[in-house]
């Protein structure tokens, strides 16, 4: 499930960024990238700065991403959440558009008017770290009318056609929850979404930590240099020391039929 979240992540990216999809299918994606977006991901300054002086038709790459580990037929680049490519993205998404509000197209028959709810989405990058490191990504929804929270939001925006404009024939319903109290509430759901998880993990950390502390101890044991010692115990903290941040990625507004 972790890789499909990716790939959907990846596929939103680039659709907000106006690239087209050149194919897809179960874990891979290839895209043609706009421009902006080449110049944002693949570093090639020389060719950018060497097309503009001489004023030469621009000629932006292609990318194709995968995130199936099976697939083994077609050509891309391999993308999990240790990958720097998706660390790029998660960046470069920060620096473009952190921050979106989006309507639910409504294809409607008639003039009734429909309503869009709105709904608030965070998409968090959680990272565990020690000697060992994993990161993970939460996509949470809030409905700013009764609260609800759903996990894995972005797979449910994925089935919706949006657009930044507000159809016609619909109407938006006020929020009755505020965004920056609803990002307050998220906070907590992905707090307690920690605290529910196995932490055995830090536990083993501490273990390793306190194993390499008692070499330490051993080897300075008839050695007066008190500040050497210091620097290297605190190298081992560092190491060791079980840590655990999140991070937004990036959010929005979401206006969605019920």
């Amino acid at each position: 499930m972790q890789q499909e979240n990716i790939h959907n992540y990846l596929r939103s990216y680039f659709l907000a960024n106006d690239c087209p999809i050149i194919q897809e299918k179960q874990g891979v994606l290839s895209v043609q990238l706009t421009v902006d977006l080449d110049k944002e991901l693949m570093n090639r300054p020389f060719y950018w700065h060497y097309l503009e002086k001489t004023g030469g038709t621009p000629n932006p790459m292609s990318l194709t991403l995968i995130t199936n580990q099976d697939e083994d037929e077609i050509k891309g680049e391999f993308v999990h959440f240790g990958a720097p490519r998706l660390h790029q993205i998660f960046s470069s998404t920060k620096k473009l558009a952190s921050f979106i509000r989006l309507y639910e197209n409504i294809q409607s028959t008639s003039q009734q008017h429909s309503p869009l709810h709105p709904w608030l989405c965070l998409n968090v990058k959680v990272s565990y770290r020690c000697d060992r490191k994993k990161d993970r990504l939460l996509s949470l929804g809030l409905h700013l009318v009764s609260g609800t929270v759903v996990d894995d939001f972005h797979d449910k925006l994925n089935e919706k056609n949006l657009t930044p404009k507000i159809p016609d024939y619909t109407f938006t319903i006020s929020p009755i929850i505020k965004p920056a109290s609803g990002i307050a509430r998220l906070e907590k759901v992905v707090e307690m979404v920690i605290g529910k998880e196995d932490h055995s993990w830090s536990e083993e950390a501490k273990k390793r930590w306190a194993a390499d502390q008692i070499l330490l101890d051993q080897f300075y044991e008839d050695n007066v240099d008190a500040e050497s010692y210091a620097v290297e115990k605190e190298a081992l903290r560092k190491q060791y020391e079980p840590v655990i941040t999140a991070e937004v990625i990036n959010g929005g507004i979401f206006y969605l039929s019920p």
